[in-house]
């Protein structure tokens, strides 16, 4: 949808402020303008800008102010953005950011430059950062944040009420909607709803107010079973304990639901032969050709393999030159069939609703979808090829292929996501190139050799 004169009016004068400010070492004008600036333009701008740009900008800003600019700009030209700063003021803005986003952010950093950064970063953020990027990124460790509120049992109301008091500015960034208790051994205990503490006696201890054994998650739970959790509890966020009941954090829910959509997206981006991560058009012109070769260099290789069985039957192929013109036609149809079942069983493995074991499950039901398409297919390609050429062989042949070829590309394409996940391979991105080169492999070979056998019916 085409935005209305005025807005492309207002984001060219923004885009022009921005870049005049920043050129001009104007901090107090680039801070004034991305303050007023929608945050759709903002991201826009700030994308658009050129690496020195971005990075003038950033030194320009108060770490605060950076550390925003550094939340809204995609990762990976956040990390190119921060990566290009001293350790020192890179650090600074790093850390007014949240725990989990320091953590991601040193993670997805050069190494060198990550030390170097956390070298000055303060002692305890600096060990905080280094527990949290030892954990998976798709695990409840690696989601958490460590900013929550917490206290012991035996304080009382008055004594929680004074600290939140005391400490406004810091809990101020804080977007929690619970307190949490522990025990004098650091174990959760309950946990307590703001609005509960808000109306309760100031006398009164947590122990006696607060909701004991409450859901709580391990620190290793994968995204699958923490997507799971959160669709049996819909709450804001859960506590994260340790193998030992230690309270070491807080999930929330909308950060599962964005590392479920990440992996949706990476999921997409590597089946379409995009590797190495998330793609900017941004980003240097020969990265972004070797992340895509490495996976068309290995595509046509497996095409070469495919187009060998046409070489074998070549014979067959000159006598029946019409078998040429639906060669194509069989082996993209397979591969659309192949290609749904490839996508259920990512979901399903995504969700965590189908494991590695369950292939002969997976087997039996897309072997009964595949049967029912492929007749439907191979009717109507047989009908299409009879209606062309007058030929009730050709239309045998052609159809009996295309039936077989899509029982074979749907089990293919259930079963080797499975497969790929217990051999520990990213499922997102092996399964289409298998699938393709089997499809091409098996179509091609299925019509020429029945055609083959049926020569003399279909050149008489």
């Amino acid at each position: 949808m085409t935005q209305p004169a005025h807005q492309e009016s207002d984001l060219s004068s923004f885009r022009e402020d921005l870049v005049r400010a920043i050129e001009e070492g104007n901090a107090e004008l680039c801070d004034s303008r991305l303050d007023q600036a929608p945050s759709r333009d903002a991201i826009y701008v700030l994308a658009g800008l050129s690496d020195d740009q971005r990075t003038r900008l950033l030194t320009l800003l108060s770490p605060e102010d950076a550390a925003d600019v550094i939340e809204q700009l995609p990762e990976a030209q956040a990390v190119d953005s921060l990566e290009d700063l001293d350790a020192a003021t890179a650090a600074n803005i790093i850390g007014e950011l949240s725990s989990d986003d320091q953590a991601d952010l040193i993670k997805a950093i050069d190494d060198d430059e990550a030390r170097a950064i956390l070298d000055k970063l303060d002692t305890d953020t600096a060990a905080n950062v280094r527990r949290l990027v030892e954990y998976h990124d798709e695990s409840a460790g690696g989601l958490m944040h460590t900013e929550y509120f917490v206290f012991q049992q035996s304080h009382t109301i008055g004594d929680v009420l004074a600290d939140l008091d005391k400490n406004a500015e810091k809990y101020a960034k804080y977007d929690i909607q619970y307190m949490y208790i522990i025990d004098d051994y650091g174990k959760l205990a309950g946990v307590l709803p703001i609005r509960q503490l808000l109306l309760s006696n100031r006398s009164l201890k947590l122990c006696d107010v607060m909701i004991a054994d409450p859901i709580s998650i391990s620190d290793t739970m994968p995204l699958d079973e923490l997507a799971g959790v959160f669709r049996e509890h819909p709450f804001v966020g859960l506590p994260v304990i340790e193998s030992t009941g230690g309270l070491l954090g807080v999930v929330e829910h909308a950060d599962v639901e964005q590392a479920v959509a990440d992996g949706a997206d990476s999921v997409y981006r590597q089946s379409q032969g995009i590797v190495g991560g998330e793609e900017l058009r941004s980003m240097p012109l020969l990265v972004r050709s070797r992340r895509r070769l490495a996976w068309l260099s290995t595509n046509i290789v497996l095409n070469i393999l495919a187009a060998s069985v046409i070489a074998l039957h070549q014979e067959t192929l000159e006598a029946v030159i019409a078998l040429a013109v639906f060669l194509p036609i069989i082996s993209d149809m397979s591969g659309c069939s192949g290609s749904q079942a490839v996508a259920v069983s990512i979901r399903e493995l995504t969700l965590g609703i189908t494991r590695p074991r369950d292939i002969v499950r997976v087997l039996f039901k897309e072997s009964a979808v595949g049967v029912l398409n492929g007749i439907a297919l191979g009717l109507l390609i047989g009908a299409v090829a009879y209606a062309w050429k007058g030929n009730i062989y050709l239309g045998a042949v052609l159809g009996l292929a295309l039936m077989l070829n899509t029982i074979i590309a749907v089990c293919i394409g259930g079963a080797v996501p499975l497969i790929l996940k217990s051999m520990k391979v990213d499922p997102a991105l092996a399964s289409g190139p298998i699938l393709t080169t089997i499809t091409d492999l098996c179509g091609f070979l299925l019509v020429l050799s029945f055609a083959a056998a049926a020569i003399g019916y279909l050149t008489g």
